[in-house]
Formats: C-alpha cells, structure tokens, sequence
C-alpha cells in the first residue's frame, strides 16, 4: 500500500482557494446573467391585465381615456436608424427590446388628458407575453410632435 502526501506552503494553499473561490463567482455570474429570460425581462412590470396597464400608467400620474387603441405589432428582427433611436429611449428608461428582436406584441395606446396642456398627447405601452417591455409618450401632430420616454412624467 502506497499513501499520497501533499505538502502545500501556506501561500500556495491561499492560492488554490482564491482561484476556486473566483471561479465560481464566474460560473454564478454567468448563471444568474443568462437564465433563459430576454433581455430586460428581470425588472419585469406586470401589464398582462387592463387594470394592470391602468394601474401603471395611473402611478407615473397620468390621466387618460379608459379605452386604448389595441394594435398587435412585430418588433423587426433588425433595427434600421429609426428603431435604434427607439430602442435607446425604452434602455433610457430601463427596457431593452434588443431580447424581443422578431417576437410579436401588443401595442396598447392610450389618450393621456394631463400632459402640459396639451391634448394631443398619448402614452404607448408595448407587452409581450404580459410583461412591459417598452412605453413612450409622443405627440403625432406635425405642429407640436414628440417622442420622449413614459417615465420622464411631464404632466402639470
């Protein structure tokens, strides 16, 4: 019978668990950052219900119609110079459609009455699956037209 000794100095012993120890914070890391969810899915705001939607929008202060305009939409499977500027105001905001590239959603556009006098206003709310994944504030009209961020509340 044959025994097997190891003999480590305490510098090589800290080492080899300092080199453990980051490798799986690595591995932990790159298990919790890529748990099948797209992309801006973690922070996930409900909007799966009309009362939800309403709910939401009522918590940034708005007031609006309670019957929106419901559109299914496609968000491109690639973004040309429009829709990356769109794409930069919903990560402004905390939402990032680069995950929902070619899936299908549900545009729910409401009339905001309480937007700096303007009654032009409405706010879009983009839902896939349930889940908000994307929200603007815009004014069509060629005289005063806009685009800007839900959450950047402007309302007086």
């Amino acid at each position: 019978m044959q025994i097997l000794t190891f003999r480590l100095k305490p510098k090589q012993l800290f080492g080899a668990a300092l080199a453990i120890t980051g490798l799986a914070v690595i591995i932990l890391t790159f298990v919790s950052n890529h748990n099948g969810k797209p992309v801006g899915a973690s922070a996930s705001i409900s909007c799966a219900s009309e009362e939800e939607r309403s709910a939401y929008l009522a918590s940034l202060g708005y007031e609006f119609e309670e019957k929106p305009e419901v559109k299914e939409i496609e968000i491109p499977a690639e973004f040309n110079d429009v829709y990356s500027s769109y794409s930069d105001i919903q990560k402004e905001q905390g939402f990032n459609l680069e995950g929902y590239k070619g899936k299908k959603a549900t545009l729910y556009t409401y009339k905001i009455k309480n937007y700096k006098n303007n009654k032009n206003v409405i706010a879009d709310l983009m839902v896939c699956d349930g889940i908000l994944i994307g929200a603007d504030l815009c004014d069509p009209s060629a005289e005063n037209g806009f685009l800007t961020g839900l959450t950047q509340n402007g309302q007086t």
